[in-house]
């Protein structure tokens, strides 16, 4: 798959603009590399120099500005920034996050202080920032990834496989994701969605998860029959349900309820009569 790369290209205005390109592999003169040599000898010297002599703090700010102010002059300020890795982080705010402003000293750029703002967007998982001298800052994010929506308070939210409510996901736009309710559901949806998915054709027909006891879940299908599931030998459980779905056509039947929580016996809930189906369940 071919890697997103969103570049921040400079314009008529200060803040960076948004294009996708893959980063240029460009080089400027040697004088400004040996810019860069110089001001980093220059803090680090400074720094030692301080350190010995007891200068103030104060002088070895003024020192830091006055090397920060060198570096702009030799061409060392930011002209590109590109982004990796977004898909759903909205432009704007990783934008406003990335906290640039073109021609801005590259040395003066606080990538720390940029790396926490991204971090604390909601679809964004970990984020790293780089400044590659002479002019460019090069930030790459992985982002949460959408594992289910989850009903809560009455209204649903998107989830990732951590459990962690995706701050700005709109719900309407994964409406293909399962749907859990309960309230620790989302730390344990990710473990119970790995099971179902074994049996994918059994799985697609799930409209909800509900979380039972804080110990077990329940799930609902599409024709209405809720399918209790054990709170050990969720896997097994499983394979059996589809198993006699695949002999039985069991979930086609005029049944409610099935109830896999005894290890030995499928039991279902009828609205008619199932004597005819011989799985050895019984009524409830």
């Amino acid at each position: 798959m071919r890697r997103l790369i969103d570049r921040f290209r400079k314009s008529p205005s200060t803040k960076p603009r948004l294009r996708r390109r893959s980063p240029p592999g460009r080089l400027r003169p040697a004088m400004v590399y040996g810019a860069v040599a110089l001001t980093v000898a220059g803090i680090a010297g400074g720094t030692a120099w301080s350190c010995q002599s007891g200068y103030a703090a104060g002088q070895l700010a003024a020192l830091r500005i006055a090397v920060i102010d060198a570096s702009g002059a030799a061409g060392m300020v930011v002209e590109e920034v590109y982004v990796a890795g977004r898909v759903e982080t909205a432009r704007d705010d990783l934008i406003d996050a990335v906290g640039v402003t073109l021609g801005t000293p590259l040395m003066a750029y606080d990538a720390d202080a940029a790396r926490l703002r991204i971090e604390a967007l909601g679809w964004v998982l970990a984020a790293s920032i780089e400044r590659r001298f002479p002019d460019t800052v090069f930030v790459r994010i992985a982002e949460r990834r959408a594992l289910a929506l989850w009903q809560r308070d009455g209204r649903l939210v998107v989830v990732d496989r951590d459990g962690v409510v995706i701050d700005g996901a709109r719900p309407e736009n994964f409406a293909r994701l399962p749907v859990i309710v309960g309230d620790d559901a989302p730390e344990h949806a990710a473990r119970l969605l790995a099971v179902l998915a074994v049996e994918p054709g059994l799985s697609d027909r799930i409209e909800a998860a509900v979380r039972v006891g804080g110990r077990r879940w329940n799930l609902r299908f599409d024709n209405g029959v809720d399918v209790a599931m054990p709170e050990t030998g969720l896997a097994e459980a499983w394979r059996r349900l589809a198993a006699f779905e695949r002999r039985h056509q069991l979930l086609g039947r005029d049944i409610t309820a099935i109830d896999l929580r005894l290890p030995d016996r499928v039991v279902v809930r009828p609205s008619g009569v199932v004597d005819a189906l011989g799985i050895g369940g019984e009524n409830t």
